[in-house]
């Protein structure tokens, strides 16, 4: 395999398994919550922390991370405050971080919106050795986070207010939730891209939906699926030389297609199964 022989293909390999891990890890508690579009409203903002990063001179990743989390955290705090609907912050999310990476990064010495486009759609060749320094760091902290706390925050998706009544720290949780959604956009914007990181966090959660049962299975199944797609679509990027995350993203999309195809067939299956043991236990409650 003559891509390993490149050093920039090594690194965009090395992020690229990072995302695939991190990007459905939180993404499986995000749909959970049916909040899919938190990465898209995330993505946004972290446009502006990366303009920030030219202007200031200093690393667009870190400045992104910076950003991402203030913006998370402060539509967690709207949405638990119910001064606004979650929709209203998406919103305010979008398009303020839309418009503040478009004004800064032509405020910045030799800056334009051309500088923004590795980071908006994914680059394999613009992967430096201080990104993956900085993408290794804030993914063990994702993996640690939902993993490590991965009971508490299914209690919190699955019902606040009875994880509040059994003593869980909810609005710590929401927040760390948002926090590490946060930094999960600015692990993959360098390879999936800031607007097509969101697709990264759901499209292998709802593959492997479709397959698995359970939760600890399901978020199993999408990290699985999360890392052949990104590992796959970089290295499909080096040959035919496509946008790194939309290959990635439209490989997602086909193996959630195949995924759909598969499990349909087993579910009627199952349904008949299910209805024929029901009619057995029926006609046996009958005859005594």
């Amino acid at each position: 395999m003559d891509l390993l022989d490149y050093a920039f293909m090594q690194r965009a390999l090395i992020a690229a398994a990072l995302v695939g891990i991190t990007a459905p890890a939180i993404g499986t508690y995000l749909v959970q919550r049916r909040q899919a579009v938190m990465g898209d409203g995330i993505g946004h903002v972290a446009m502006t922390g990366v303009a920030l990063g030219f202007l200031l001179n200093t690393s667009p990743v870190w400045m992104a991370t910076l950003v991402a989390v203030i913006g998370a955290v402060g539509m967690e705090l709207i949405r638990s405050r119910g001064k606004t609907s979650g929709d209203i912050a998406l919103a305010m999310l979008f398009y303020g971080g839309l418009a503040g990476g478009v004004m800064i990064i032509n405020l910045a010495p030799g800056g334009s919106t051309a500088n923004l486009t590795s980071y908006l759609f994914g680059s394999i060749t613009t992967v430096s050795a201080e990104d993956i320094t900085a993408v290794v760091v804030l993914a063990l902290f994702v993996v640690a986070v939902t993993l490590g706390l991965r009971r508490q925050l299914f209690a919190v998706c699955q019902d606040e207010e009875f994880a509040r009544v059994t003593g869980l720290p909810v609005r710590f949780l929401n927040l760390l939730m948002a926090v590490t959604a946060a930094v999960t956009v600015t692990v993959a914007m360098r390879i999936v891209g800031l607007l097509l990181v969101s697709a990264m966090m759901v499209i292998p959660v709802a593959a492997a939906q479709r397959v698995a049962r359970g939760f600890t299975a399901t978020l199993t199944v999408a990290m699985v699926i999360g890392v052949l797609v990104s590992l796959s679509g970089t290295a499909a990027t080096y040959y035919i030389d496509a946008p790194s995350g939309g290959t990635i993203v439209l490989l997602a999309i086909a193996v959630f297609m195949v995924m759909t195809a598969v499990s349909t067939p087993l579910a009627r299956r199952r349904a008949r199964a299910a209805r024929a043991a029901e009619e057995v236990c029926t006609r046996d409650d009958v005859k005594v």
